[in-house]
């Protein structure tokens, strides 16, 4: 159940592609086609191709490919209806619902999103203007905080009120309490959330607001920090702080800097390095990695340079590995945070950034710098231990360039420490990925080309017996079946789906008679083999045979093609 499968085709008619992936891909048109570097993997060379008139794309490093649905969800981690409800948006299409409740469930949403920016508003002006809130101005003044900092981040300020969000907005008690912002407590009386506490608004990556985080002024009692709980509207695993205003310097730059905390990010951006953004009240987990992969492929962490901060970083090495990042991490001055380094040092915390250490060698100087390296025996564990964490790095040649350092170290010979790191990879956790594998591009394969863009072309010769293999047999069958490309894909198994988003963006460059004949010839050819092996059997008319072979030596004639190939369809059918 959900949005309505007519205005889901409208919507993919209506885009316009190539605009929705300029926004995150430098493309060149090449032929009839787009191409440029594929956003889901790290790649130099250009494999990434959009077909603009059927608004399909495919990359030939990773085999991603889809429509530009698919795209938005892949590239800002959205779900299906959120990203054609984005798409529609751009198209001003109003979409309708096949279930009532789905579409009252939209609309709830949208309520509920709608009372957290007035809200998102209403603080910031009381952070502004009222006189309540001029201990928190004071505050932020203090934090290196300007004007124009605080009206960028619309920073606000919850009064050291019960209710006085909720006497505002005036919501319904479901209302209030569905988007996070109150609750109705045992006198059965509107509350607020937030009470004294300088608020930090989170937007999604798309820029809606869906939440707050909460400082106490310094000397107020209960917890520092406080955070909106989790809503439908807001997931801690899956929103970023700042990521809304970080993405397009971090695209940019291709790195993302990864912080503890909101005063953190903003000492970044205060500090000129505006692509920084930071976890909600919770560690970095896999959503967050998932959500970053779409706009960079460097990601440096920033934490508190303490043994908590350290010990918490051994876990990014796996996401790494799995999601083909770069992981640094910026080594910050002992007992210092980003927010203060901004406001005392900014530039040693850009050179922190600049200077920060590719994963591998901070976890190796975890191990030898808490080694002792004054013994042979010390020196002997170090190196173990070192090859241990090397080992687990997916790229041959940078495991060497550690493993001579250790050697140099820990004074060990380079080709022993080679035989330990060199022992079967899946031993030490790490899984051996196969390259994908890619069809053949015979005469089938560009006879399915052709269906696929010039089918007028092909139509009236192209039959599902002329396909031997299994996968182009089925692609060809889902192209005949379906009344367009999208419909064929959706229907086709996930091979035959994958071959034939390919050939979306592959034009064809054989004549469509040579292509015709050759497939032809080659079913007559298995056709041929299959009556001789028949008659070995038991023995038959030769008539057909003699017939059979005629019409093959007058191939690439298209009257030998029109008789063979309504021939060969009883021969298929014959034969199943």
């Amino acid at each position: 159940m959900g949005i309505v499968e007519e205005d889901v085709a409208r919507v993919r008619s209506a885009v316009d592609f190539v605009a929705v992936a300029s926004e995150h891909v430098a493309l060149r048109r090449v032929g009839r086609q787009w191409v440029g570097l594929c956003p889901f993997h790290d790649e130099k060379t250009p494999s990434f191709a959009i077909n603009p008139e059927q608004g399909l794309y495919y990359c030939f490093g990773c085999q991603a490919g889809g429509d530009a649905i698919t795209f938005l969800r892949e590239l800002e981690h959205l779900g299906f209806a959120e990203a054609v409800e984005r798409l529609a948006g751009r198209a001003g299409i109003a979409l309708r619902y096949d279930d009532a409740r789905e579409g009252r469930d939209r609309q709830r949403r949208d309520r509920l999103a709608d009372a957290v920016a007035e809200a998102v508003s209403w603080y910031h002006q009381r952070l502004l203007a009222s006189p309540d809130g001029a201990a928190a101005r004071a505050y932020l003044r203090s934090r290196g905080y300007t004007g124009e900092l605080v009206r960028r981040f619309q920073l606000g300020w919850a009064p050291d009120e019960w209710d006085s969000l909720a006497r505002h907005l005036r919501l319904p008690d479901d209302v209030l309490a569905d988007s996070g912002l109150g609750f109705v407590n045992r006198r059965g009386r509107q509350q607020d959330d937030f009470r004294a506490r300088v608020l930090f608004p989170i937007f999604d990556a798309s820029g809606r607001p869906v939440a707050f985080g909460g400082r106490a002024l310094p000397g107020a009692e209960g917890p520092k920090y406080k955070n909106s709980r989790e809503s439908a509207l807001y997931a801690k695993s899956r929103v970023l702080y700042a990521l809304n205003w970080a993405k397009a310097e971090v695209a940019r730059a291709d790195e993302v800097i990864v912080c503890e905390g909101y005063t953190d990010v903003i000492g970044f951006f205060a500090a000129g390095v505006p692509r920084a953004v930071a976890t909600c009240g919770t560690a970095l987990a896999d959503d967050h990695f998932r959500l970053l992969k779409n706009f960079a492929r460097r990601i440096v962490l920033a934490y508190d340079a303490d043994a908590a901060g350290q010990a918490a970083a051994e876990r990014f090495y796996e996401w790494e590995r799995h999601y083909d990042l770069d992981v640094a991490v910026a080594g910050l001055p002992a007992g210092a945070d980003p927010g203060q380094l901004a406001e005392r040092d900014p530039e040693a915390l850009r050179r922190a950034v600049d200077e920060a250490r590719p994963f591998l060698a901070f976890r190796l100087a975890r191990v030898l710098d808490g080694a002792d390296l004054r013994t042979g025996e010390g020196r002997a564990r170090a190196a173990e231990a070192a090859v241990a964490v090397i080992a687990r790095h997916p790229n041959e040649l940078v495991r060497d360039q550690y493993l001579m350092e250790v050697a140099d170290r820990c004074r060990a010979d380079v080709d022993r420490l080679r035989a330990l790191a060199g022992r079967p990879r899946a031993a030490a956790g790490v899984p051996v990925r196969p390259r994908p594998r890619r069809e053949r591009d015979g005469p089938e394969v560009e006879a399915l080309r052709l269906a696929v863009h010039r089918p007028q072309e092909v139509a009236e010769h192209l039959e599902e017996v002329l396909f031997a293999g299994e996968v182009h047999r089925a692609a060809f069958g889902a192209l005949a079946g379906a009344p367009t490309l999208h419909e064929a894909i959706a229907a086709a198994p996930p091979e035959a789906a994958a071959l034939l988003q390919r050939l979306a963006v592959e034009e064809p460059t054989a004549q469509a008679a040579d292509v015709v004949s050759r497939v032809v010839r080659e079913a007559a050819h298995r056709a041929l083999a299959d009556l001789d092996a028949r008659n070995r059997a038991a023995p038959g008319p030769a008539a057909e045979v003699a017939w059979l072979k005629r019409e093959l030596e007058l191939l690439p004639d298209l009257g030998a093609v029109g008789r063979l190939v309504p021939w060969l369809v009883r021969w298929g059918q014959e034969s199943a």
